[in-house]
């Protein structure tokens, strides 16, 4: 057993993604179409491997009710649909009609968009509209690094006893050890938020850019 960490080359992980779930057609002309489209922001799409993990965690635990917080164009919530039964529901949040315009046709050339709630305006207003009772069996934040905490306050309530919240980009390319950014600050105080919080039991993954997961209690 050794606690180094493994170096991730570009080869390495090439071999990583073709050893899991690999992209398929819909995934890589998504990915393809959203760098052509948004060469600046691609950026925000979820990894190919993080695709494949979405998709796995959902059916692992049993997911009907979901909640995504940040939509870009749709990779994760597509990822997170297919991991649905058939009559399990999926409910987006993002403030974009031109990035989610994308999403919305590749959810359809999937087949999935009849699983998919698109809600379009601040987060942190419309997640109040969300029942209060604790309903949610997975949700997905990968958003604005600064309205983390709010999107935190308003999941945790609302997720059923088991249910699982993930968190994206929560090493932020290593530089929660010396944040320069405000971003940086945010994600670096969320990431002790969680360790305080009692309600929850977290890990924290070296997937992509960092992957939390927490266990509402």
């Amino acid at each position: 057993m050794t606690t180094k960490p493994l170096p991730l080359t570009p080869e390495l992980h090439a071999y990583l993604v073709a050893h899991g779930s690999a992209p398929d057609e819909i995934v890589r002309d998504l990915a393809e179409e959203t760098l052509a489209a948004l060469p600046n922001d691609a950026v925000m799409q979820v990894a190919p491997e993080q695709a494949a993990f979405l998709t796995f965690l959902t059916r692992v635990l049993g997911v009907r009710q979901a909640v995504e917080v940040g939509t870009f164009t749709g990779l994760s919530s597509l990822a997170i649909a297919r991991g649905l039964p058939e009559d399990g529901r999926l409910t987006c949040f993002d403030i974009s009609e031109e990035y989610t315009g994308i999403a919305r046709r590749y959810w359809q050339r999937a087949g999935v968009a009849d699983r998919i709630e698109l809600r379009i305006g601040p987060a942190g207003e419309t997640l109040r509209e969300l029942p209060l009772e604790r309903h949610l069996d997975f949700a997905f934040i990968d958003a604005d690094k600064i309205g983390y905490p709010i999107y935190w306050d308003e999941l945790v309530p609302r997720m059923r006893p088991g249910g699982v919240i993930a968190v994206d980009n929560t090493l932020r390319d290593g530089r929660v050890l010396a944040p320069r950014d405000a971003g940086d600050r945010a994600i670096a105080a969320f990431n002790d938020q969680v360790l305080a919080d009692v309600r929850v039991e977290a890990v924290m993954l070296p997937i992509a850019d960092g992957v939390t997961l927490a266990r509402v209690r």
